[in-house]
């Protein structure tokens, strides 16, 4: 049975949204980063960049989140769009967008406007106004079609829901005023069943919630590191 390595972080996510929407079987299994878990001997031997989420698929080891989204669409041969070499294209671009773009300015636009031990304003100025502009790149591709590649829901709307419940936390708490065509695709993936399910999950396990040192150690090695 596939093993789903997964916190309840934005990547982890959408890959739990994947599954639940293709209704696959699989093994969840939670790793609490704020314990520092992700960092152990048997999680870096899946995952060597000691992130999550992971999946083992028989002898098959996948991580990074829009690798696992492609890996599982491609095999189950769902939640693609019409085949194509447009088709396939506007897929891995708007994908790799997602993974190269929106989400890293996101990760960082959280971190140094909520968790960074310093306040820098160059840095919330810059991840802060890249965020957005990554973010306003996908509100104005979503203002003239139902989802991101058109009329077929796919991976790529499913790598936004899990990045998108963020973006107060990134640019501030009225942010969602901005991207009125994100918050309608939020609504659309959120009354899903599938949706109901993914957010689930997590409930479904203890993790650390306090943001103590041992948490900042284990999820901001950088911070305590020797120059």
């Amino acid at each position: 049975m596939l093993k789903f390595y997964f916190n309840a972080a934005p990547n982890p996510m959408k890959v739990a949204l994947f599954l639940e929407e293709a209704g696959l079987d699989y093994e969840p299994v939670p790793v609490d980063t704020k314990t520092g878990a992700q960092h152990s001997d048997w999680f870096r031997a899946i995952n060597p960049n000691a992130k999550l989420p992971a999946i083992q698929d028989g002898d098959a080891t996948v991580f990074d989140s829009n690798a696992i989204l492609l890996y599982l669409a491609e095999k189950t041969g769902q939640f693609l769009p019409p085949g194509g070499d447009a088709e396939r294209a506007a897929l891995l671009s708007w994908l790799m967008f997602i993974a190269s773009g929106v989400g890293p300015y996101s990760g960082q636009a959280v971190h140094f406007r909520n968790f960074a031990p310093e306040d820098i304003p160059y840095a919330k100025k810059r991840y802060g106004y890249e965020a957005r502009r990554h973010w306003g790149i996908v509100n104005d591709r979503l203002a003239e079609r139902d989802w991101m590649l058109g009329d077929t829901y796919t991976i790529v709307d499913m790598a936004i829901w899990g990045w998108a419940p963020r973006i107060p936390f990134m640019i501030g708490d009225d942010a969602m005023e901005g991207f009125p065509h994100i918050a309608r695709l939020m609504a659309a993936i959120d009354a899903r069943p599938a949706a109901d399910r993914a957010r689930a999950l997590p409930q479904a396990h203890t993790f650390k919630q306090e943001m103590d040192e041992v948490a900042m150690r284990a999820m901001y090695p950088q911070i305590f590191a020797e120059d």
